[in-house]
């Protein structure tokens, strides 16, 4: 929990303030980038909201963050009207679930609203107002996991939706054991006639991606978009299996279309698919260089 004590020096004055439990994961500069910046390697509030839709912003961002780093002074009146807006809807039937666990240093989750059954992509924290909502949206089918480091409260949502988890047999770990879809090998998976579970190693040795409907990729931390360089990347200070394979599993990434790139950790990415394609020759350009 966030203490006034530690309010850290960057921020403006006002109600809302970062303290130094912040561990720069960057959720609240991307959920509320009118509200945070970063500065010395933290968050910082640089701008109190001054409306209804900047203040929801912000109290969305303080739900979301994964060490509770972000606070008010006074006690918000309006929080449930926050929780209430998780998930938030990012298009069509794809939505943002919030609620960063910081087991998996802030990544994000979402989740997809399918006919044929809904879709968790990655585990946010299981908390009762989120929970309340996805029922209400009809629970889970598939918890669908990238890879073995963002899989945060995966037993505890699978222990009360009843859901099927899925994971690449090369990233389970003791905690991750009891996962009811361990699948194999290099050749992508279809697990509905729009939903294809695509191998990806490098990141991990089992790390997958999901393409819904060649539209929305799910790219957990194989891919994502950096606001500092202006182009898709891959986090070569963060690969922990193999910086070469990474490199080939790109090269096959870049056969499939899609509009969207949403990752667990950097910036969302959409654009028309003949500029996406661009874009992730862009990546791979990158890895010959």
């Amino acid at each position: 929990m966030a203490k006034i004590e530690r309010r850290l020096p960057h921020n403006v004055s006002g109600d809302f303030y970062v303290d130094s439990s912040c561990i720069d994961c960057d959720t609240c500069r991307w959920m509320a980038p009118e509200i945070f910046h970063q500065v010395a390697e933290q968050s910082a509030v640089y701008h109190q909201p001054t409306n209804a839709s900047e203040r929801l912003k912000a109290l969305q961002a303080v739900l979301s963050c994964p060490t509770a780093s972000i606070a008010t002074v006074e006690k918000p009146t309006d929080i449930q009207m926050a929780q209430q807006s998780f998930p938030i809807l990012i298009d069509q039937n794809v939505f943002h679930c919030g609620y960063h666990a910081e087991s998996s240093y802030g990544a994000a989750s979402y989740l997809i609203q399918h006919p044929e059954g809904n879709i968790l992509v990655d585990s946010p924290r299981f908390v009762a107002p989120l929970v309340k909502q996805i029922e209400a949206m009809g629970g889970i089918r598939y918890l669908y996991l990238t890879h073995r480091d963002d899989v945060a409260d995966h037993q505890k949502f699978h222990d009360h939706f009843g859901c099927d988890r899925i994971l690449h047999q090369d990233d389970i770990t003791t905690s991750t054991r009891s996962v009811e879809m361990q699948i194999t090998g290099t050749e992508p998976i279809a697990i509905a006639d729009d939903l294809l579970i695509i191998p990806v190693a490098g990141h991990t040795k089992g790390h997958t991606v999901l393409l819904y409907g060649q539209k929305f990729l799910f790219s957990g931390d194989h891919l994502a978009w950096s606001e500092r360089l202006q182009r898709l990347i891959a986090f070569r200070n963060a690969c922990w299996y193999s910086w070469d394979e990474l490199g080939r599993s790109m090269e096959r990434l870049a056969t499939y279309q899609f509009e969207w790139v949403l990752p667990g950790h950097g910036r969302r990415y959409h654009s028309d698919r003949k500029t996406m394609a661009k874009a992730m020759q862009e990546c791979l350009a990158s890895f010959r260089d």
